[in-house]
This record gives structure tokens, C-alpha cells and sequence, in this order.
């Protein structure tokens, strides 16, 4: 879980206490900042869930890259041992 993930959450759940907060009081203003707040919480929390995502993924290519480089070099030692 990155920063932006533990942020979002973080927002989500404080915004959604305003506006509840604000629905049992009535007072608008609050349900409103309340809601606003917890749409921006849960549009950070998915940019993490995105950074995360691209993570993974470069982290993969890399380690694939390392397989193949692993294994031309083997294959050049057993060609080179072969001559």
C-alpha cells in the first residue's frame, strides 16, 4: 500500500463521518464538504491503486529481463565452453 492509497483511505473515512455528522444534525453545509471530501479521498486511493498497478508491472518486465539476460548468458557459456 503506497501513500497515496493510505491518504485516500484516510479522506474517505473522514469525509464520510462529515457527512454523516451533517445528515443527523442537518446541517447541509456539512453533508456537502462531507461528500466532496470523500469523493476526493476515494479518487486519490485509486491514483495509488494506479501507481501501485504500474509498479507491479515495471518490477515484472525487470525481473523477466533478468530471466532472459540470465539465460543468453548461460547460453553463450555453453557455447563458448562447446568450442
Amino acid at each position: 500500500m503506497n501513500k497515496d492509497q493510505v491518504q485516500g483511505k484516510v479522506k474517505d473515512v473522514a469525509g464520510r463521518v462529515e457527512r454523516q455528522v451533517g445528515e443527523w444534525t442537518g446541517d447541509t453545509e456539512k453533508q456537502v464538504h462531507g461528500t466532496a471530501k470523500q469523493a476526493e479521498g476515494k479518487v486519490q486511493n485509486a491514483w495509488g491503486d494506479v501507481k501501485d498497478a504500474a509498479k507491479k508491472t515495471a518490477d515484472k518486465q525487470l525481473e523477466e529481463q533478468r530471466k532472459d539476460d540470465e539465460a543468453a548468458r548461460a547460453e553463450q557459456e555453453r557455447e563458448r565452453k562447446a568450442s
